[in-house]
């Protein structure tokens, strides 16, 4: 994982997520789904090109079950954007490419 994706869990969720000064990108995903591991390099792409606008972090769901339930989190991958300790707009599942991500973030009110 790039060194500009943070790992999220329950402990570090309220300072790295919620309290975070810039918008939050959060990629719920787990290791052994093969579309998660497809979509990764846009995910890298988009947190190294986006750094100090954008932070971008992962929550495995099999290590971190009750986040994932706390946002009603059913299918994987899903991108949830928070801005200002809440969370903006409806979940991203499965998006097709990195220009998918990038729109949906726009429509969420993220200038990239």
């Amino acid at each position: 994982m790039s060194e500009t994706i943070l790992t999220i869990t329950a402990e570090n969720f309220e300072k790295e997520v919620l309290q975070s000064a810039l918008p939050v990108l959060v990629d719920f995903w787990a290791p052994w789904c093969v579309y998660c591991r497809r979509i990764e390099p846009a995910v890298e792409e988009l947190a190294e090109d986006t750094e100090g606008n954008l932070v971008v972090g992962k929550v495995n769901v099999d290590e971190q079950e009750a986040l994932a339930d706390r946002f009603g989190v059913e299918r994987i991958p899903s991108l949830i954007l928070f801005r200002n300790g809440e969370q903006a707009g409806e979940e991203l599942v499965a998006p097709g490419s990195r220009d998918a991500i990038e729109e949906w973030l726009e429509e969420n009110g993220v200038s990239l």
